[in-house]
């Protein structure tokens, strides 16, 4: 059997499954997408759900996916043994009302037996106890024996959860050998030990519960599959266990290395070692998914497991700090199949450094404190750390929980997390009363809290851009107050407003709030609790009171401009999904007067025929000049119209209808032009990735088309002046000085070979014998390291069989060169050692190959004493 690696598995499974006519999806994010039932993807159907459910269409009724999964219930145990880890790799084929049995279990058998090379008398399949149907076509069709064939019961083999979807499974386990085995006589399929590893699960979900175990026949049956590729690599490749495989491996050894230890040598070293191997892997996947260290949720779990890889670290006396690296080694394994790991490699080393740089700050001191703590405890006979010590932990010196539980139990110590939990609360609730001014203009602002909550604007900005209105309310970033004066920042609210605040992917109106006696500029409006507006900016002239009549005025233009571009992306959301698939769901967007931004889903780069093909369905709708009809309908009655929704939005029972002709209809809260001509042209400037599965594309319209393309133009003019040429002779002019720059750079070369040669003279009186071996080692003047290589090659011909070291300097820098025959390298000649050995006394460091090498150095004086040193280096040699 071939011994493949991970990289290589990963692929083979799913170009497999293309060729079953499976849609290769790429991975979903770690972070679930509108599922508040998890955490983190913990699973590979995980993120296909909404397929199973019906709460989405799929792109394909077959897909296949390896979707990478974190897992945190039993962190405790890894490291402590070699099979648990807290980050792993689901291969999976799904079926969504398409094949069943049948295909899905003849499929596990080719992957597994043709494509892999699995040995077939190994492999050992189990059923549901009542599957018959499942037990004929591995007996029957595949031709496993009736005794290799086992019925296991609900707890085994039958996946339901609660009420809904559930069925039947059928695994296949593989035998590693005795020497992996309990040694027990009756040793088989379904042991507790080692010896029969699971290694795929075929769910057929053919029945739905109606919660009482009452189950009945589904209409559409699916299948869903789930097979870890890392046990399927420990077995190809006949490792122990998921630490051996050829990636994990490599970055298992680079910790080893980091930390001078022998892995396989010492328990508790190697619980440090596999315990940082499998959390740098977690952090590195997170971070690339956008998760970003915090104190709670999935954000806490990054955190708790760097921070548990720091401090292993700091048990394996690795010193400083080490994260990072690994990270990368983390990126270069995995990027074949992650690219986005390569993407976004800057982002995701800086956020580990800094969380890194964090935790180095506080954890000496945290340790010395529970250290303290600890020999207070032992000193009172006592066995267990009080709440309040371990939230002064946590909260002075960042130790989450978790770390002082597992510090602590090592040593016997348990930690009482009710007191922790009540001190914790008792926290909160102080800094919420003495809060008295948190982030201006946030969403949590004790300013805007303390409104009157009966206070309420009402938006009147769809049909006009103006209105007289009275003020209710008027703040400065940190408190109410009855007047604003000139230079003052702050916000006001009103009755009645014009301006659309931020929301929806729109930003927000600018334009002017005037009273009888003062002037202020709207520089943002946003949306507060209880259905109140705020125009966030500052007085120009003037006072504004409460009380006050004033006149809002929106500015039309940049209303206008950004009304284009949030049309636009109406009609390019359905020009992708024409030429994508449906697939394409709005997954973001901001719009304002310059430039529109859109984020969809979609699981690859766009190729630049595709680009130009929703570019031109966009402009074609435009030229149509398409009228745009606003309606508010019943939610019910809105849906029946096919109108397209943001997966997971809530809408309330009325909403507000947008649609283009009979091209574009969403829900939308935003404002728009009255008809697609307006917009004028459409232009995508880029079209980029952002996140696994999520791309995003930025546009001009109108006015910023407009400005883009002068700005184009005189970037052309200037290059056309400073080519001496129009701008409609640029390319040729172009080509022309290319051509004449090759020429001219060709001559260059030719003459500083002649120039080298010149240089170097007649040295064949300077070539010398050290042990037999001719040696040339000569100090030239102006030659740069191209015309030693040259030199080197053409006095190699001279020579014949010897070692030529050749020294320059230019511009105050040195180039040393070497050369060995492969003669002279038979005799023990090393051109890479022999300049790394001489390249010191030029201020410089080198090496290479033993037949050709070179080094620079910022020290001409020594180059004397460095061709002086050569003898004597290659003479060592050739001893």
């Amino acid at each position: 059997m071939q011994k493949y690696g991970v990289n290589e598995l990963r692929r083979m499974f799913l170009e497999f499954f293309e060729s079953k006519g499976h849609l290769a999806m790429k991975s979903f994010s770690l972070v679930p997408h509108n599922d508040k039932s998890l955490l983190l993807i913990n699973s590979g159907m995980a993120p296909l759900k909404p397929y199973f459910t019906g709460q989405e269409i799929p792109p394909c009724k077959r897909v296949t996916t390896c979707q990478k999964c974190i897992r945190t219930g039993d962190i405790e145990n890894v490291g402590k043994t070699a099979r648990h880890g807290t980050f792993f790799e689901m291969l999976g084929n799904f079926s969504f009302g398409d094949y069943f049995k049948k295909e899905s279990i003849g499929w596990t058998w080719e992957f597994l037996t043709e494509v892999v090379g699995l040995d077939p008398d190994r492999l050992y399949p189990s059923v549901y106890l009542d599957d018959d149907e499942a037990w004929e076509i591995w007996n029957k069709d595949i031709g496993i024996p009736a005794e290799r064939i086992f019925r296991f019961g609900k707890e085994d083999n039958f996946w339901e959860h609660g009420s809904g979807p559930c069925g039947p499974c059928s695994e296949v386990y593989y035998d590693r050998g005795p020497e992996f085995g309990c040694g027990k006589p009756d040793c088989t399929v379904g042991c507790d030990c080692d010896r029969y590893m699971e290694i795929w699960n075929n769910v057929f979900t053919q029945f739905d519960n109606d919660g009482n175990n009452n189950y009945t026949e589904l209409e559409q049956k699916n299948i869903d599959t789930g097979m870890g590729l890392e046990r399927l690599a420990c077995i190809v490749q006949d490792v122990e266990s998921m630490f051996d495989v050829d990636t994990i491996k490599e970055l298992r050894e680079h910790v080893s290395r980091l930390a001078n230890a022998e892995y396989g040598k010492d328990y508790e070293t190697d619980v440090s070692i596999r315990v940082i191997t499998d959390h740098i892997r977690s952090v590195t996947f997170m971070i690339s998914d956008g998760i970003m260290p915090s104190n709670e949720g999935r954000g806490y779990v990054l955190r708790r497991l760097l921070r548990r890889a720091c401090r292993h670290g700091r048990l394996l006396n690795i010193p400083g700090k080490f994260l990072t690296t690994l990270a990368v080694t983390v990126i270069e394994g995995s990027k074949d199949g992650y690219p986005e790991l390569e993407e976004k490699k800057d982002f995701i080393l800086k956020v580990i450094d800094k969380e890194e740089d964090q935790f180095n700050r506080t954890i000496d001191q945290g340790l010395s404190i529970l250290s303290e703590m600890e020999a207070e405890i032992r000193e009172k006979g006592e066995k267990v750390l009080s709440g309040d010590q371990a939230f002064k932990l946590y909260d002075t010196y960042g130790f989450p929980l978790d770390l002082t539980k597992e510090i602590l139990e090592e040593k016997g110590i348990s930690v009482d997390e009710e007191g922790f939990k009540a001190a914790m609360e008792v926290q909160r609730v102080t800094a919420r009363n003495a809060r008295e001014v948190t982030n201006y203009m946030g969403a949590d602002v004790t300013v805007y809290e303390s409104i009157d909550p009966a206070i309420t604007s009402a938006f009147v900005g769809y049909d006009q851009l103006s209105c007289e209105s009275k003020i209710t309310v008027l703040t400065t970033e940190t408190e109410i107050v009855e007047a604003l004066t000139e230079g003052q920042a702050g916000t006001i609210i009103v009755d009645e407003t014009p301006f659309y605040a931020t929301s929806g992917g729109q930003e927000a109106d600018k334009g002017v709030i005037r009273t009888a006696e003062g002037e202020f500029q709207v520089e943002d409006v946003i949306k507060l609790h209880g259905g109140k507006i705020g125009h966030v900016g500052h007085v120009t002239k003037g006072m504004l009171k409460t009380g006050d009549q004033a006149e809002l005025l929106v500015d039309e233009e940049n209303r206008t401009l950004s009304a284009n571009n949030h049309s636009a992306t109406h009609l390019l959301h359905k020009a992708l999904r024409s030429v994508l698939g449906t697939h394409v769901e709005q997954a973001g967007s901001s719009v304002n007067a310059e430039r529109l931004r859109f984020d969809f889903t979609h699981f690859s780069a766009l190729t630049r025929e595709e680009l130009q093909q929703v570019e031109d369905i966009v402009n074609e709708q435009i030229r149509k000049n398409l009228t745009v009809k606003v309606e508010n309908l019943p939610i019910e009655e809105a849906r029946k119209t096919g109108a397209a929704a943001l997966f997971g939005e809530k809408y309330g029972d009325i909403v507000r209808v947008v649609s283009m002709g009979d091209f574009s209809i969403e829900f939308c809260g935003g404002t728009h032009v009255p008809n697609t001509g307006q917009i004028r042209a459409f232009k995508i400037l880029s079209e980029t990735g952002v996140a696994a599965g999520v791309r995003r594309i930025e546009a001009l319209t109108a006015k910023g088309l407009d400005d883009y393309y002068r700005a184009l133009e005189e970037k052309l003019n200037r290059a056309a002046r400073l080519l001496k040429t129009n701008p409609d002779k640029l390319e040729e002019k172009i080509a022309h000085l290319q051509s004449e720059n090759k020429e001219l750079h060709s001559e260059v070369e030719s003459l500083k070979s002649k120039l080298a040669k010149d240089a170097m003279g007649d040295v064949t009186d300077q070539v010398t014998e050290v042990c037999g071996v001719k040696l040339l080692a000569v100090k030239l003047d102006g030659v740069d390291m191209n015309g030693l290589r040259d030199l080197g090659d053409q006095m190699k011909e001279k020579l014949g069989e010897g070692v030529i070291v050749l020294a320059s300097a230019t511009d105050g820098k040195v180039s040393l060169m070497a050369m060995a025959t492969d003669g002279a390298v038979k005799k023990g000649a090393h051109a890479g050692n022999l300049i790394k050995a001489v390249a010191g006394l030029v201020g410089g460091g080198g090496g290479g190959r033993p037949n050709m090498a070179q080094a620079g150095g910022k020290n001409p004086e020594g180059m004397e004493a460095a061709v002086a040193k050569v003898p004597e280096v290659l003479k060592e040699q050739l001893s």
